[in-house]
């Protein structure tokens, strides 16, 4: 019995060492003096300022970030409409359809989806000639594509857990549909939504294989950019910018965290105080 515990201990630590050990290793060489990303050569911040006066990487950097606040809003507006339609609205003509069209990305190769979206703007660019040339339109459009699958999967699964009599007690008490779900329902599942708009945002801020089919030249996002530099070999101020990613990534996820659990919270004090009145 006591060797168990012991086993799942020595699993756990080397599931997180898998996972985290080459973050760490390429943090600490993030400040290494010498060329070479692999052979230290003394501490020092020096790849840090060489990173930030690199034009190059600041305007891909702005470009993604942009890209991802635009098509993670759009994709979270769209995926949790479709996710309210799909829970609430059971029986309506075309749900089958309507359910596999907004699912489909997720089970769909990216080479499949890029492949696609690529052909799709050169024809209409054909057709309407627009658009002329490929570039933040079309990543944009893309990423809203592929990403609002994940945003209706979260809110689907929010409101299929979601409690209905309290949208029935607001409407006994004279509210109308719209009423309860701007003030009932949206505050409710705010989580969850959330949560997707984050999932969104960092699928379409490390995409780069649907990026590769949309983009166009003078629009080179930071994945694109890491990758083209990776191929020649890891330089320091690539581990600088992944260390900085990585950073901003923990400290969104920190912040998340504390402002879904007080919503958590608070929306559970409300459940209560409203099972108290009622009863």
């Amino acid at each position: 019995m006591k060797r168990r515990p012991i086993f799942l201990l020595t699993v756990l630590a080397f599931g997180f060492a898998f996972l985290y050990v080459p973050i760490l290793s390429m943090i600490v060489y993030s400040f290494n003096a010498s060329r070479l990303a692999t052979v230290w050569g003394g501490f020092s911040t020096k790849w840090y300022a060489a990173l930030f006066r690199n034009d190059q990487v600041i305007d891909a950097l702005l470009l993604s970030l942009k890209i991802a606040l635009v098509s993670a809003t759009i994709a979270t507006i769209l995926g949790t409409m479709a996710g309210i339609a799909l829970v609430r609205m059971t029986k309506f003509r075309g749900r089958t359809l309507f359910s596999g069209m907004v699912t489909a990305p997720l089970v769909m190769p990216e080479v499949i989806t890029g492949v696609s979206m690529l052909i799709f703007f050169l024809l209409l660019g054909k057709w309407i000639g627009w658009p002329e040339q490929r570039g933040f339109t079309t990543i944009t459009l893309a990423h809203i594509t592929f990403s609002m699958v994940f945003v209706t999967t979260v809110v689907q699964a929010r409101l299929v857990q979601f409690d209905r009599a309290i949208e029935e007690a607001a409407m006994d008490l004279g509210s109308r549909p719209w009423q309860v779900l701007f003030d009932i329902t949206l505050p409710v599942i705010s989580p969850a939504i959330l949560s997707g708009w984050l999932l969104a945002f960092t699928i379409s801020l490390d995409d780069v294989v649907i990026t590769t089919f949309t983009t166009g030249p003078g629009s080179t996002t930071l994945p694109l950019l890491i990758w083209s530099k990776v191929k020649l070999g890891v330089t320091p101020d690539i581990n600088a910018l992944a260390t900085l990613m990585v950073l901003a990534v923990g400290a969104g996820v920190i912040v998340a965290g504390i402002v879904m659990n007080r919503a958590e919270a608070r929306r559970l004090a409300d459940e209560r105080m409203a099972y108290r009145t009622n009863g």
